[in-house]
């Protein structure tokens, strides 16, 4: 009996404690859940005005927000940082107006805000237009005095069908002879001069646009060595070709490089009138940097070099060296270009040297043939450098190099006598 009733009583205290659990559980609940609602803002604008306090010394802002309309005080509102310490009014009408900054707002957190109407523009999340400009291209606006005129093309090579695609796209501000003038453009694939292929003609322009593409069956072994010459003709009245400038694109293997086609575009140069020197002629470029004590060159092309062997399997390089009180302090090598009496380079070399030795240094530039073996053959060779060493054109190469620092000085010379230094 006595069991029986400590398990009735063990049962109602159980109930009761169950009871007062569940109770205070739902009151928590009912805490929690009102803590995250929010209540919806009121249609009619009502935006908050902040105000600064401090305390202590202690500089820092703190928001108060305020309504003109009442709005219950549990809605949360927050404002940037940017825009803390602003006093912010309805808008009217579409018209923005602001209350007087408070001091402690920084000057570079403020707004680019135009004054006058904004329409329905807001202020918060405004897109800068600065931050998305692409870099300005210059390449039609920034011509060089005497410029000829310039070329636009592409170039992209298919290894698997072995196929060199070039893109001729446009050209801009031609040096023809009249307004009513016709244009084309022949391209060569060198070091073949009897193979071209042609635009079609572009008639009373001076900046014709082509938008065409040619094809060149060439293998991947001697793409490399193959230079694109562009040539831009003046078709007269009695159909007679007048040559306005060329372009010669040497192909690289960084040219040539992925499997898109690369978009480039060159300055036109005029022909060299002057026929080739005995032994041929070499151009290229001088420049020194006083700064940097570097003294740059740059091996453009070579004209009209008398080859010892068939054209076909020889190649020809240029090597420069620099001397000092004709004593050899460094050598540099271009790459060999194939069975070319007229080949091209363009390709830059530096050498360390001090203003102080530049009165006793020289430049020995020599156009060599390779032969069987790892033997060479010197076609040709040519000295600048101070009055110590050189005369005539390369004197006054080496002057001009000097009297202009960080500008490349370019010049043709004829090569003497085939002679090793």
């Amino acid at each position: 009996m006595a069991e029986q009733l400590a398990l009735v009583i063990g049962g109602i205290v159980g109930g009761l404690l169950l009871l007062l659990l569940t109770g205070v559980s739902c009151c928590l609940w009912r805490r929690f859940c009102a803590t995250f609602t929010y209540e919806e803002l009121p249609e009619t604008p009502a935006t908050a005005i902040s105000a600064a306090s401090s305390r202590q010394g202690d500089k820092r802002c703190q928001l108060h927000s305020r309504t003109q309309l009442s709005r219950p005080s549990g809605v949360p509102f927050m404002v940037p940082p940017s825009f803390q310490g602003r006093d912010w009014v309805p808008l009217h009408n579409k018209e923005l107006s602001r209350a007087p900054q408070d001091p402690c707002l920084a000057p570079e957190l403020l707004p680019h805000t135009s004054s006058g109407n904004l329409g329905d523009a807001g202020v918060v999340g405004t897109i800068n237009p600065e931050l998305y400009k692409f870099p300005e291209d210059t390449s039609e606006t920034h011509f060089p005095d005497g410029c000829l005129g310039r070329l636009w093309f592409s170039v992209e090579y298919q290894q698997e069908t072995e196929r060199l695609l070039v893109g001729l796209i446009k050209a801009r501000l031609l040096q023809a002879p009249s307004e009513t003038c016709s244009l084309l453009v022949k391209l060569h694939l060198l070091p073949d001069e009897r193979r071209f292929l042609q635009s079609k003609t572009k008639r009373k322009t001076s900046s014709p646009q082509f938008d065409e593409h040619f094809i060149f069956q060439v293998s991947c072994k001697s793409v490399t060595q193959r230079v694109l010459k562009f040539s831009v003709y003046h078709v007269n009245r009695q159909r007679k070709h007048q040559l306005l400038g060329q372009v010669l694109f040497p192909l690289k293997n960084e040219t040539l490089a992925g499997d898109c086609h690369h978009v480039f575009w060159r300055d036109l140069e005029a022909e060299s009138l002057e026929p080739p020197s005995e032994f041929g002629d070499l151009q290229f470029c001088l420049s020194y940097n006083d700064y940097l004590n570097r003294l740059t060159v740059v091996v453009l092309r070579a004209k009209g070099l008398q080859l010892q062997e068939d054209r076909s399997v020889v190649s020809v390089f240029v090597k420069v060296s620099l001397m000092n009180q004709n004593k050899f302090v460094k050598c540099k090598k271009t790459s060999a270009v194939l069975g070319s009496v007229n080949p091209v380079y363009n390709e830059t070399f530096s050498f360390k040297a001090d203003a102080t030795e530049l009165d006793t240094a020289s430049l020995s530039l020599t156009v060599l043939q390779s032969t069987e073996g790892d033997r060479s053959h010197p076609l040709g060779r040519v000295v600048v450098g101070p009055y110590m060493y050189t005369r005539g054109r390369e004197l006054e190469h080496w002057d001009e190099m000097l009297s202009k620092p960080k500008e490349l000085v370019k010049r043709w010379h004829a090569l003497c006598g085939p002679t090793e230094p």
